[in-house]
């Protein structure tokens, strides 16, 4: 293993989006078993502090791996194409308008009933754009495309977390 290697290398798993997520933590035990600092214990400080940098590496590449929507955008990154989240927040003029009829669509919302319909039709909205993802970065290998798909799926998860809020203050 090579600490520099990326994500996929480190964990042996091809550089592509479809992943399959028992495999990807399969891979995590095997390596975190591996590098675990406890199994250096007898071999001195130096050896302890080597493993817990393998350690911590393994983790932060399980958290990109294992989570879609962080993968599809280190898969763009490592191709070339940055999010870049932050500063990039140009999307589409239908995208945006579908976003702010759902922001008035759950301010509106008075039921649990409307906020869940809401929310399907947001996961409906997701997977869409998951599929298309899937398509760009395994099929097309077009990461500049897929990268706006990524910022469009970042807009997304926020507003499902406002959906989840929604509903707990309803009493969901």
């Amino acid at each position: 293993m090579k600490i520099d290697a990326d994500d996929f290398e480190l964990f042996g798993l091809p550089r592509r989006f479809a992943q399959d997520r028992e495999q990807i933590d399969a891979r995590w035990k095997a390596l975190q078993s591996e590098v675990h600092p406890d199994r250096f214990t007898t071999e001195g400080t130096a050896s302890q502090r080597v493993a817990m940098q393998w350690a911590v590496r393994v983790n932060e590449a399980y958290q990109r791996l294992k989570d879609p929507l962080r993968r599809a955008a280190y898969l763009c990154e490592l191709r070339g194409a940055r999010i870049d989240a932050k500063t990039d927040t140009a999307m589409p003029a239908d995208f945006l308008l579908q976003q702010m009829q759902w922001r008035e669509a759950l301010q509106d919302a008075e039921s649990a009933s409307a906020v869940e319909a809401l929310a399907t039709q947001m996961g409906e909205q997701r997977e869409q754009r998951m599929r298309r993802l899937q398509q760009l970065l395994d099929e097309q290998n077009d990461a500049r495309p897929a990268s706006s798909e990524v910022r469009a799926l970042m807009f997304i998860e926020r507003f499902a977390e406002d959906v989840d809020r929604r509903l707990e203050a309803l009493g969901q």
